[in-house]
């Protein structure tokens, strides 16, 4: 498949809100693509690269390559090509990676070039979201939407079964069962603005606490054991722990949903950071295991022997998992009836919230577990930080933010009457909103250059975030996690801005 046709896909993905003409437009290209595209294709849609972070950044990016006059590239060689520009490293990487990039811009077209660059700056946001993907390969290869999606929740790939749909079709899907030691992609949770309003929508729930820790995935059958995160990646040589805790239970056979997360001397929960870092470490892993030891903490079971589990309702999936797993080891909870009892669930976030955890899931008793899915079923229910930041600079968008000035650098006052940077973000931002802040920053700006402008520390922006972690990367030696626009706070002056003593303040467990 030529890489013009999926940049104008994804445009035209962009251009329309309807989820009717998106499944329309990527079941056609899923009828015009080769099995071996797949693996391409549905990431380049997703504004995902398959190799990840290749360590290209503006002073490469911005450096204008006349544009080929017709579209040769097809996916597959954009993918190899990008594979070796991921591969460079040592000395001269810079200049190696610039001519590689330069070679990849001048064999494309103008629309190419910008698709590239809107994927290369993780700028390509278009809607083109799974669920809407399912349907349209559903619709392209005859295939019934419903059992699509469970094939992918049970292979935990959208590629491989679009692969093996594209080409055997829809016998395939015969292939996709639930399996003790392959990974499923986990079950998700809205978010909810407070504990009533869960209550409310949901009503005979259990209510239990969200821990600030790393999503796990446990699969023992027999004397063998692995675990895997959110994203599928194996982790069982990185703890220990966790795979004697698996061992030492009761059955032989199950897989098991949780999280790992890490407790201080006094029993609180460390920060999020300490435990990302445990988990994320390859090195030594004895030595990290005693200075950060991690304890699994589950709340829902998918198998327990040779019975798939995931069509019960949550109440009976709960009821055999506190047969396999002692209490210590599942998550805190309260169960209500409904509404009427709300106050019951009020006092147990309140209690979650003093004991340092970050919120509670409210979860419906009557639920199947939907591996992969967002479901309403399970909302989120967590305090909302929020700070008021002056912007800084402002990057340049792409694709259909090409224009527009979109990725904001947000900073805190500092003792000394500066600013000092905490992060960016191009989140939560409305298409009225960003063609007022383009307008607005250019008004402010000091100093353009390729990649955006740097303006005059004037503009407080009303910032939410889900919490605060450590950075070498920015000088305050913190950074904001989530971090996404509420709104512009005009009637603010930046003197009025939050400090950074303030938010260190306020998360007194991360220090830089």
């Amino acid at each position: 498949m030529l890489l013009a046709r999926l940049a104008q896909v994804s445009r035209e993905v962009a251009a329309t809100s309807a989820r009717s003409r998106k499944t329309a437009l990527l079941a056609e290209l899923f009828r015009q693509a080769e099995a071996e595209d797949v693996p391409v294709v549905i990431p380049y849609l997703a504004g995902r690269l398959p190799q990840g972070r290749l360590g290209v950044g503006w002073r490469v990016l911005g450096r204008r390559v006349p544009p080929a006059a017709e579209p040769t590239l097809t996916v597959r060689e954009v993918d190899a090509r990008l594979g070796e520009l991921g591969k460079v490293s040592g000395p001269g990487a810079q200049a190696e990676r610039a001519r590689l990039v330069g070679e990849l811009m001048g064999a494309a077209t103008e629309d190419e070039q910008r698709f590239l660059l809107g994927l290369l700056t993780g700028e390509v946001r278009q809607g083109a979201l799974d669920a809407v993907a399912v349907e349209g390969l559903a619709r392209a290869t005859g295939a019934p939407a419903a059992e699509v999606r469970r094939a992918v929740m049970l292979a935990g790939s959208l590629q491989t079964v679009a692969q093996a749909l594209l080409a055997d079709g829809p016998a395939a899907l015969e292939r996709f069962r639930l399996t003790v030691g392959r990974p499923v992609l986990p079950m998700l949770a809205h978010s909810a603005s407070s504990v009533a309003e869960a209550v409310e929508k949901l009503g005979a729930c259990a209510v239990e606490e969200k821990l600030d820790g790393i999503r796990v995935q446990v699969h023992r059958d027999g004397g063998t054991v692995r675990i895997h995160t959110r994203t599928l990646d194996d982790i069982t040589a990185r703890l220990p722990e966790v795979t004697a805790a698996a061992l030492g239970l009761p059955g032989e056979r199950f897989i098991l949903d949780g999280e790992v997360i890490s407790f201080g001397p006094d029993g609180r929960p460390r920060s999020f950071q300490e435990t990302a870092g445990r988990v994320g470490s390859r090195l030594d892993v004895a030595t990290a295991a005693e200075e950060v030891p991690v304890s699994p903490v589950f709340f829902d079971v998918l198998t327990v022997g040779d019975r798939d589990l995931l069509d019960l309702p949550f109440a009976e999936r709960h009821a055999e998992l506190a047969r396999l797993v002692p209490e210590p080891m599942r998550v805190r909870r309260t169960v209500v009836s409904g509404p009427e009892e709300v106050a019951e669930a009020e006092r147990f976030l309140a209690d979650t919230l003093e004991r340092g955890h970050e919120g509670v899931v409210v979860k419906a008793l009557d639920a199947p577990y939907s591996a992969g899915r967002r479901g309403a079923a399970w909302l989120k229910v967590k305090p909302v930080h929020t700070l008021d930041l002056v912007v800084l600079a402002a990057e340049w968008g792409h694709g259909r933010r090409a224009g527009r000035l979109s990725n904001l650098h947000l900073g805190a006052r500092t003792a000394e009457g500066g600013f000092v940077m905490l992060g960016k973000t191009f989140k939560g931002m409305t298409d009225a909103m960003l063609a007022w802040q383009t307008e607005r920053l250019r008004d402010l700006a000091v100093e353009e250059r390729t990649w955006g402008v740097v303006v005059r520390p004037e503009l407080v922006v009303e910032i939410a975030y889900d919490g605060l972690q450590r950075s070498t990367r920015y000088p305050a030696g913190v950074t904001l996690r989530f971090a996404r626009v509420v709104r512009y706070r005009e009637d603010k002056r930046p003197e009025e801005a939050d400090t950074v003593e303030m938010l260190l303040a306020a998360h007194p467990g991360v220090r830089p």
